[in-house]
């Protein structure tokens, strides 16, 4: 029993050492501001489901956005309008933010939270299902980032829609890829559908060689991240 306490403690002792270096790192590098916390009031007001992005997160996508020098950001999944406005502060004035929402009434929330933080000029929020509006988007591509954040199952092909929109150079992120493990590894045919879906993401996104891409476990105590893929070729 000694030895089960000693282990329970130290184990504590790392849970809530790695939550105060999470703290710290938010605090400094990744602070919110009235902006990002109108919109998750926002959000939280409307009964959306409060699971958007970590600050620490969006601070990221925004770094990869700089990193790509991007003027053009493709977001598959809007929900409050969170990530949307870490990606939109990234963007010069002449930038443009395309983020594609289901829900109207959703889309008008994420407008208005978009306005309230200062980025309604370089954001357009379309409204309907991301495998019926991708399609409409190819004479408005290259984008230099594609951040998706969507329904799960459809993984995949967002992928493959991300590709024929982008650029040698360009970025692709997609969240909720690691789900405690599950996402990396297994059959498909033993996971949920969503979770199938993000399987199949993350081994076509490996394994594309056009794509270089590595799964990052930054969320949820580590056990949930991001897959980053960098394209350095549109031949397949």
């Amino acid at each position: 029993m000694t030895n089960d306490r000693v282990d329970l403690t130290a184990s504590q002792q790392r849970v809530q050492t790695q939550q105060e270096i999470e703290q710290a790192i938010t605090e400094i590098f990744a602070p919110e501001d009235d902006g990002l916390r109108n919109a998750l009031a926002t959000a939280r007001a409307a009964g959306l489901p409060p699971i958007q992005i970590s600050p620490v997160q969006g601070k990221f996508l925004q770094l990869l956005a700089r990193a790509a020098n991007a003027r053009k950001i493709l977001e598959i999944g809007s929900l409050a309008g969170y990530s949307g406005i870490w990606l939109a502060r990234a963007l010069p004035h002449e930038g443009r933010l395309i983020s594609l929402e289901i829900d109207p009434k959703h889309a008008m929330i994420i407008r208005n939270s978009f306005a309230n933080a200062g980025v309604g000029d370089r954001t357009e929020v379309r409204v309907g299902k991301a495998l019926d509006l991708l399609p409409h988007l190819t004479s408005e591509a290259p984008f230099d980032l594609v951040f998706i954040d969507a329904d799960k199952s459809p993984y995949p092909q967002y992928l493959d829609w991300a590709i024929r929109l982008s650029r040698p150079g360009s970025i692709i992120v997609a969240d909720n890829c690691i789900r405690g493990g599950k996402a990396l590894r297994g059959s498909a045919n033993e996971q949920e559908e969503s979770t199938a879906g993000l399987l199949e993401y993350n081994r076509r996104a490996s394994s594309d060689p056009r794509l270089t891409s590595l799964a990052l476990a930054v969320d949820a105590g580590h056990t949930d991240g991001f897959t980053i893929s960098v394209v350095s070729s549109l031949d397949a």
